[in-house]
């Protein structure tokens, strides 16, 4: 199948209005946390909507938020695969770099979500998991995402979605039990 062909365009703009521009949100919102930056989140769904766009033809239309979730997680690693350095020569050199400005790593984008919208000791809490964890958590917890949608994210099995989020709330709970949200201090 030829993509110029004008003939074929009606249909696949029908399809890509019906199934795709209803995601749109839901997948600026699943960038915005795997980025942590707005300018690359943007960047990653223009990229998911192109590919999107080109493969709607052999879509079969059931699920299309997985289908598309599933098509930002490959080109979200794409890209990064793509940004990935050549080899390097000498290890030692970039074991003894220091940064710029102090700071030594760049925090997560869960780290960064979690640092600007919680409670200090929530924030500690969800911080504190394991990132498996933290993913699981955020991503049906927070931004409301169902468990194969989280899974098509993260590329588990639902099960695995399943298991690490009540791993996560349960450690966020003990975590919280001697905390001010807990007993009622929140001011």
């Amino acid at each position: 199948m030829n993509d110029s062909q004008p003939q074929d365009s009606a249909p696949r703009k029908a399809r890509f209005r019906e199934w795709v521009e209803p995601e749109i949100e839901v997948l600026l919102r699943v960038a915005q946390s795997i980025t942590a930056n707005r300018a690359d989140a943007e960047d990653l769904v223009q990229e998911t909507l192109l590919r999107a766009y080109r493969a709607v033809d052999r879509f079969d239309g059931r699920h299309p938020r997985a289908w598309l979730l599933t098509i930002l997680r490959h080109t979200n690693a794409n890209m990064h695969r793509r940004q990935r350095p050549g080899t390097i020569g000498d290890w030692e050199l970039i074991r003894a770099a220091q940064p710029a400005f102090g700071r030594s790593e760049l925090p997560s984008a869960e780290d960064s979500f979690v640092d600007q919208r919680l409670h200090e000791d929530l924030a500690a809490a969800i911080r504190a998991l394991d990132p498996r964890f933290r993913a699981a958590l955020i991503l049906v917890d927070v931004h409301d995402l169902s468990y194969g949608e989280t899974a098509a994210i993260m590329g588990v099995p639902v099960g695995t979605v399943m298991s690490r989020l009540s791993r996560a709330r349960q450690r966020v709970r003990t975590s919280l039990r001697s905390s001010s949200l807990v007993r009622g201090g929140l001011s």
